[in-house]
This record gives C-alpha cells, structure tokens and sequence, in this order.
C-alpha cells in the first residue's frame, strides 16, 4: 500500500469516515457525533471530525500514518463563510498532507452519479437537492438551514409535529396520537412540558421525533399522515424544480437518487415519494443502489492526490 486517503460525510446527527487506500479500496470505517458546521461554529465541527478521523485510523492501527488526503464533506459547507472557517479550524490541526471541504450534497452527488447527470435529493436532520445537467452545469435547491428551510426533513417533521401537539391540546384541533407518542419521546409528561424541551432541542434532537411521526402515521393517525403528506409534497418540489432548471421540464427523463436517514429503503416516507414521483416528476427514474457519501469524498480525496501528482 502506497498511501491511504480519508473521506468524511458530516451530517447533523452523524459523522461517517471512511479510511482507503491509493485503489479506492475500504480500509475501515467509523461513525461519530453529527458535525454540520452552523454560523460561527465552525471550532466545534472541526473538534468533531478530528475525532472521527483520529478514530478511523485508531481502529484500522495507522495512527502513525498521515493521511494523503482528507476530503470533508459536511452540511453547512455550501455556504462560503463556514467552508473558509472550518478550513482554517482544520488546516491548523494537522490532520493529512492535503485537504479539501465540500458540501455533504456534492460528495453524495459524485457517488451517486460520478460525473453524469442526475438530481440527489438529501433527507436526513436537513434537506437539499443538487443536480447536473447533461451538459454538466450544477444547481442546488433548498438546503436553507434549519431556521429559514430544511422543508421535508427530519427537523422540519419533528418541530411540525409539536406544532400538531400543542394545537391538539389547545382544541384548535383534533386529538391525535402523536400526543402521546411525542411526549414519551421527549420524555415528558405533559404537553406544557415540550415549551423548555423544544427551546432546548438541536436539529438533531428534533429529527428524532420524524420516525415517531411515520410510525404513528402506519397506524392511520389522520393526522401524522397529514403531515407525512406534506413533507413529500415539500420534498417532490426540491426534485421537480431542478428539473426544470436542469433538464427543461419535469417530463424530462432524468436520473434521481435518493439519500438521507428518513429516505432510507422502506421508510414509509421514501415509498411514499416514490409513488408521488410518478405524477409529480413523470421522468424520474428512481437510483435503487444506496449512495454512500462518505464513498464519495474518498473519490474526490483521491482526485486531489492525482491532481498533486500530476
């Protein structure tokens, strides 16, 4: 073995490393804590990654191996201020020869398509699209934050759902089981109670409460399918409107991946989209291999090394 690489996908609610060799072969692998950087934060997601890298190569015995390349891919990084800041936190802990950050959309991207053309659509604590053109122009669409967008997502369906929960017991409607359901999730007794938990409560926390949400729609709960309801809607906007950027017209044959912890295979939330597709974005044509991002940052880990050697 000639040099290792790193590839890192940092979400909001976890941290996947995937150690490889010069083939692109997987040497180990590890998960951590989430490490999407947010406005001036960017020390605590680099102490996170840190970790998570140190971990990797603790758990494959190459702590005594500096990493040719570290590609970073973490949500929050589409944004040019926190990608410049979590560099700078980065670069100055030492951690491979070369380092590059991108975007948790655009190293999903590169798995789920290489350089072909296609729409991702990410679901997990947030959510974005980004797509290519055939003719390999790029456009992303959402991935506003958790305060000002992330429709469709796991923080979006959990801070919903108290909503849901707090007009059930004010009478402004129905009763609905995902009263108790999110109580016993949040660990409270009353409903008053989900003021200082909700004040309290990270994206990722509030994503929690999204596979309480499908559950309880499994079970024909009026309301939490409602809602499941519209967070496809959201989510199907994502993918028609790059479509139309993209590829002219959601009619359009166009390749779409699906990614994120609440699209995982079989979710009643992905099946659902899917079935929504087929009207909504006719041309789709649903990926059914799973995209693995932190693959895709090893790729792009290896490119910078090619590009060095050149």
């Amino acid at each position: 073995m000639t040099f290792i690489v790193i590839g890192i996908d940092g979400g909001g609610s976890k941290t996947h490393a995937m150690v490889a060799d010069e083939q692109g072969r997987t040497i180990a692998e590890t998960v951590g804590p989430g490490s999407a950087v947010r406005p001036g934060q960017a020390e605590h997601s680099a102490n996170v990654i840190s970790d998570v890298v140190r971990d990797a190569l603790a758990s494959c015995e190459m702590t005594h191996v500096t990493p040719r390349a570290l590609c970073v891919g973490v949500a929050g990084a589409g944004r040019e201020t926190e990608r410049q800041e979590l560099w700078q936190a980065l670069v100055s802990r030492d951690l491979a020869s070369e380092l590059v950050i991108h975007s948790d959309f655009s190293i999903a991207l590169d798995d789920a398509f290489g350089d072909g053309p296609g729409v991702l659509l990410i679901a997990g604590t947030g959510s974005v699209a980004f797509g290519r053109s055939p003719a390999g122009a790029t456009s992303r669409c959402g991935g506003w934050g958790p305060v000002a967008g992330d429709e469709g997502s796991g923080a979006w369906i959990g801070r919903r759902a108290l909503s849901v929960v707090t007009a059930a017991s004010d009478g402004r409607e129905p009763e609905t089981a995902l009263t108790g359901a999110i109580l016993t999730a949040a660990e409270v007794n009353e409903t008053a109670d989900l003021i200082a938990w909700a004040a309290n409560a990270t994206p990722g926390q509030l994503a929690t409460l999204a596979p309480i949400v499908l559950s309880v729609a499994d079970t024909g709960d009026l309301r939490a399918n409602a809602l499941v309801s519209l967070a496809v809607e959201e989510l199907v906007l994502h993918i028609r409107a790059l479509a139309r950027q993209l590829f002219g017209d959601e009619r359009a044959a166009l390749n779409v991946a699906l990614s994120g912890g609440i699209l995982s295979r079989g979710t009643t939330l992905r099946k659902r989209l899917e079935h929504r597709l087929k009207s909504a974005v006719p041309g789709a044509q649903i990926r059914t291999e799973p995209v693995i991002a932190a693959r895709g940052a090893v790729r792009a880990a290896l490119r910078i090394v090619g590009e060095a050697m050149v």
